[in-house]
């Protein structure tokens, strides 16, 4: 691909770099940008640069945030005594948007997956652990996809707790198993979530 700018391929290969975006997207997105108000593009990267340089991660879950803890975390309303134990932030996001979920949240930033080189060092499982250890909560959800790697995380979690009194279950298999949460309808989330099932009997199944 060609271009008459050299600031302009810069700008595509930059763009082209993200997740399903090839460099003809890109292109078609920075040409985009040229032909919009300059003020739009230039509100556009400093959004960007303050998302990427001020964005903070709540220090209690492990989910974004702006402050030092985030508003479901700060949020007095919400049950402490119960943790859904997510992948990330996209998960998050859709259990939240199912309004079928008011405990908090312990964000692990990923799965146990060998084949890529994760264990549970590289994960955010000991402060989850920590937590269980005070005796505040009194239940931990496991909703983390339903894939061998999201099954190998959960029970390495269990393992790792089960002798302290804190009740684990898993969200029902209303979700097709391999699917990630962030894809699956509010309606299925948001019942899976509710007619959650114990831990120990998945295992089972």
């Amino acid at each position: 691909m060609e271009f008459s700018s050299k600031l302009l391929e810069k700008a595509v290969n930059e763009m082209s770099q993200l997740p399903g975006i090839g460099k003809r997207t890109a292109l078609r997105l920075m040409l985009h940008l040229l032909r919009q108000p300059e003020d739009q593009t230039v509100q556009l990267a400093k959004a960007l640069e303050s998302m990427r340089l001020d964005i903070k991660f709540c220090k209690s879950c492990n989910n974004i945030s702006d402050k030092e803890v985030c508003e479901i975390c700060a949020n007095p309303h919400r049950t402490k005594e119960i943790i859904c134990v997510v992948e990330d932030i996209r998960d998050v996001m859709a259990i939240e948007n199912t309004s079928s979920f008011k405990g908090l949240y312990h964000v692990l930033g990923g799965k146990i997956s060998p084949m890529d080189g994760i264990g549970p060092n590289e994960l955010n499982i000991q402060p989850l652990v920590e937590k269980v250890k005070q005796g505040i909560v009194k239940e931990l959800i496991f909703a983390l996809g339903s894939t061998m790697e999201g099954d190998t995380t959960n029970f390495y979690i269990y393992r790792q707790i089960q002798d302290y009194n804190v009740t684990t279950s898993t969200i029902a298999r209303g979700i097709s198993v391999g699917n990630e949460l962030e894809y699956t309808d509010e309606i299925t989330l948001g019942r899976s979530i509710i007619n959650r099932i114990p831990f120990e009997a998945s295992l089972k199944s």
